[in-house]
């Protein structure tokens, strides 16, 4: 086996994917990952906050090939013409639904089972010929695609992406999309929300903006230095949701009504704690152990990585270390997003193949 991806959620399976299509045969590549169907933490967490449709656009699929998108499928399939008129104007939107259906064909054809190991890795250790992860190897290229190192939670409280229902009133604690969703569905569900947060919610339709999904945008951001890169990416990390009349109407009619407040604490009401995941290499262990053992360059909360999302010091011409997800923010603002999880695979395709 020439190549190894560490973790088993969106990520890894956009890295694989796309690993796939670069003609990289699945006996040549090991998943390593807790969850053998990479939809499934995912899922569940969408579902716990009743998300009917997501941020994303269109060309946010974890198929390898950019086209088609997600709203030409739709178009397809459902004859929904509107659907291609959405994508153009970027109002375009698709349902957890349709990205589900479509994430288990990705699945399905790209032979993900064949390659899926079931087992926890950690450690990564650089030896001659590559990495071996706890010993076993070496592999030659190596991908860590480990997700969201858990979630923030408040003593207490129900975390917003675990089951939960709605009480007659309730605080959400955060500001950003899962807690503007839970606003949403606890005014439906007929409670009183009061919204505890630290400053005024920011409002993108994206993670981030537009700019940097864009080739100059991402030069741009290359650019700027350590100190001003960290305190961008704390910019651009802070909690946000889309703008539009779907968000905002009903909780402008909520709070003519009295059903909708702010406060600066929960003052002893039942507490959702939208407040998203922990942040940071160090809260990752095999990240932690990772930097410690190599000496891996930081920088703030963040593990300093090329453009291409690869660990500089621990990849040449004959082997490959690349971050993907949210740990790969340095080389992606975005890139706990679909388009920064293809990012990073794509880069991690043509060190594979450059290696052959």
């Amino acid at each position: 086996m020439r190549c190894a991806i560490v973790g088993s959620g969106l990520a890894a399976l956009a890295g694989y994917a796309t690993l796939r299509r670069g003609g990289i045969r699945p006996e040549e590549i090991v998943v390593f990952g807790t969850h053998e169907d990479p939809l499934e933490v995912w899922r569940e967490r969408a579902a716990s906050i009743r998300q009917q449709r997501m941020r994303s656009e269109s060309d946010g699929h974890l198929a390898a090939a950019a086209f088609p998108g997600l709203a030409l499928r739709e178009a397809a399939r459902r004859g929904n013409v509107l659907a291609l008129a959405h994508t153009a104007a970027s109002t375009y939107h698709p349902r957890v639904e349709d990205f589900v259906a479509h994430g288990r064909r990705v699945v399905e054809r790209s032979g993900w089972s064949k390659s899926f190991v079931g087992r926890n890795v950690a450690s990564v250790r650089a030896v001659d010929g590559g990495f071996e992860l706890d010993g076993d190897g070496p592999f030659a290229h190596v991908l860590l695609a480990t997700g969201h190192p858990g979630l923030e939670r408040l003593a207490g409280a129900v975390h917003a992406y675990e089951p939960h229902d709605y009480p007659s009133t309730v605080a959400v604690v955060g500001a950003g999309m899962a807690a503007a969703t839970e606003w949403l569905n606890a005014l439906a569900a007929g409670s009183e929300v009061v919204s505890v947060r630290r400053r005024p919610p920011l409002r993108r339709p994206l993670n981030v903006p537009r700019s940097f999904f864009t080739k100059r945008g991402l030069a741009s951001f290359h650019g700027l230095g350590p100190a001003a890169r960290s305190a961008m990416l704390l910019d651009l990390t802070q909690p946000s949701y889309p703008t539009g009349r779907a968000w905002d109407a009903p909780i402008e009619a909520a709070m003519r009504e009295g059903r909708f407040r702010v406060e600066p604490d929960v003052n002893g009401y039942p507490v959702i704690a939208a407040t998203g995941f922990k942040r940071g290499y160090r809260n990752d262990p095999l990240l932690a152990d990772l930097t410690a053992a190599h000496e891996v360059e930081t920088h703030g909360q963040w593990i300093v990585l090329a453009p291409d999302s690869t660990v500089p010091a621990l990849t040449d011409d004959r082997r490959t270390l690349s971050i993907a997800g949210v740990a790969g923010q340095w080389a992606f603002p975005a890139s706990d997003t679909i388009a920064g999880a293809k990012y990073a695979a794509r880069a991690f395709l043509r060190h594979a193949c450059r290696s052959r």
